[in-house]
């Protein structure tokens, strides 16, 4: 089609100016008069010629027919509409791989005053349904003063079982504590030149049976345990106990009811006396416990049977408020009880006992305490309290007038009164740095003793912990004590195995100062398996006594190694 339009257009030009030649010709030819050339301009208007169209019909013939096959499905949703802020679900952590446990240990060491420490603990695993294990103790040192001699020794084995219903637990203790009559006068101090040697060995078995706890609200539970133990020290005195405890329990939405019984069988032998001292315990009682509040009210029947017979009904009742949750509780407390005595209780206390002791319990006439707890932030908690107690025949230990080194345990004849404060402090500043502190500051009144002997009117401890690496850690404890008195008789005649009434004639009042024992330590890490550690006692190097004629050690450092496997 473009050659035709290119064909007409060359003819139509050529045509043109053949045309335009022969009129110039004709006008010189005419007389010669007219000579000029007349060029005549105009717009270009092509003219195309038709178009020519193709027509090509489909053929149909070929098309085969598709048709789609539709599934409908109809979802039964509720349209919400909400305009709510959706909260952001986080994202879940990889899987930490598991840690591998470390279960067992044995640590050596050694230092000064000929201190020799071993101890060995093992373990069966991370089972908590099954756990199976024990340790082992020694720790010995030798003072500078004549048989200023110590040791003792532990050795236990444990296990606990979870069934499906009840967890079983049980052990089994050996103890053993040596030491010397080592005590001196030093105004007098020919008086003890060969001290005597006293050992003090304790077998105890205990087991316990105790209903798994459930989440129903009208759950029944229950509890038993059995510990006895067989004591004896090196020379005739024995002593044997055995005491069952249990309690059952209904709780009734925010009610429970519950029974708590207890009884005590023991029998203490010298080589003058055999006393028989016997309890039981039964106590009822009922609580409430909602949001905020948990209320027991109940009453402490206790029954003494053996050289002593007696009945006894106290109150038992406690309380808890909740002010501010996680931050503020108030507790309050109201009971009684007699506490049991033993020979075993008195040489845990103090070692240098005499012979032939009389025991005798001590009635808890009324105990009133109340107080606040609760915590102050992440890694601040505290807790304070205010107490008063009376006490029927308080036990008091008293110097021997006759071999000045040993004690002899006296009842103070009457009603005693203490009244005192406590206050507890854990401040966790990070996972690094922990520091505790707990003192008591009480105010004794004795009944017939001029003093409540060698009871302190304030006590501290504290104990701090820092970990400067993955490597090394330090930790540091302090004990304050205030001044206690003592007593001293200065002749006859002495109280015998019965305790009569004080008599100030004979009697002379010593004061044991207060002490400050501060001790510190170290421990670093050589790597998984093993690990280095030091430890410093008394460094003030204070030549202080607990007990009348019985001084401290001195300053002593000792130092070892420790390998877990």
């Amino acid at each position: 089609m473009k050659s035709i339009k290119y064909i007409y257009s060359s003819l139509f030009f050529v045509a043109a100016g053949l045309m335009t030649a022969q009129a110039q010709d004709k006008k010189t030819e005419e007389k010669g008069v007219v000579n000029e050339e007349i060029e005549v301009i105009r717009p270009y208007k092509p003219i195309l010629a038709e178009a020519v169209k193709l027509r090509r019909s489909p053929n149909l013939d070929d098309v085969k027919t598709y048709k789609a096959k539709l599934n409908y499905s109809i979802m039964d949703k509720k349209l919400e509409l909400n305009s709510d802020i959706q909260k952001l679900q986080a994202q879940a952590l990889a899987e930490e791989k598991a840690s591998i446990l470390v279960n067992n240990y044995v640590k050596g060491a050694f230092g000064s005053l000929s201190t020799l420490l071993g101890e060995a603990y093992f373990n069966t695993g991370k089972d908590e349904g099954l756990q199976v294990g024990g340790y082992f103790k020694h720790f010995s040192q030798e003072g500078k003063l004549n048989k200023q001699n110590s040791s003792n020794q532990q050795l236990s084995v444990f296990g606990r079982s979870i069934l499906d219903e009840n967890t079983v637990s049980g052990r089994i203790n050996f103890e053993r504590n040596g030491t010397y009559f080592y005590g001196i006068d030093n105004t007098r101090p020919t008086l003890n030149p060969n001290p005597d040697k006293q050992a003090l060995t304790t077998i105890e078995l205990e087991g316990e049976l105790v209903k798994n706890f459930t989440e129903d609200e009208d759950a029944f539970s229950y509890a038993l345990k059995a510990n006895g133990y067989l004591w004896n020290d090196k020379f005739s005195a024995k002593e044997n106990y055995l005491s069952l405890n249990g309690y059952v329990n209904k709780r009734i939405n925010s009610l429970n009811l519950g029974l708590a019984a207890s009884t005590e069988f023991g029998n203490s032998k010298d080589a003058l006396t055999s006393v028989g001292n016997n309890l039981l315990r039964l106590n009822p009682y009922i609580r409430l416990q909602v949001k905020g509040a948990k209320i027991t009210a109940g009453v402490n029947f206790v029954q003494e049977f053996g050289a002593y017979s007696s009945s006894k009904i106290f109150p038992a009742v406690t309380a808890d408020f909740t002010l501010i949750p996680d931050y503020l509780q108030v507790f309050g407390e109201l009971k009684g009880d007699v506490n049991r005595n033993s020979l075993k209780g008195f040489t845990d206390e103090n070692p240098w006992l005499n012979s032939n002791i009389l025991v005798k319990n001590t009635v808890e006439k009324l105990s009133f305490s109340a107080g606040v707890k609760g915590t102050g932030g992440p890694g601040f908690g505290y807790k304070a309290r205010i107490y008063v107690k009376q006490f029927d025949d308080m036990p008091l230990f008293v110097n021997n007038f006759t071999d000045f080194n040993k004690f002899d345990v006296i009842y103070d004849f009457g009603k005693t009164k203490l009244t005192g404060l406590e206050g507890e402090i854990s401040v966790q500043v990070s996972d690094a740095l922990k520091w505790t502190g707990k003192f008591n500051l009480d105010d004794w009144k004795p009944a017939s003793e001029t003093y409540s002997w060698f009871k302190p009117g304030l006590k501290v401890s504290s104990n701090f912990m820092y970990t400067f690496n993955k490597k090394l850690s330090f930790n540091a404890g302090v004990v304050i004590q205030d001044d206690v008195k003592a007593k001293v008789y200065t002749g006859s005649p002495v109280p015998a195995s019965q305790y009569v009434i004080p008599n100030t004639s004979i009697e002379l009042i010593e004061t044991v100062k207060g002490y400050v024992d501060l001790g510190i330590g170290a421990d670093y890490r050589i790597n998984k398996k093993f690990s280095v550690f030091a430890k410093a006692n008394n460094i003030l190097n204070n030549n202080y006594s607990r007990y009348l004629y019985y001084q401290a050690n001195g300053f002593n450092i000792f130092g070892g190694l420790t390998y877990s496997f």
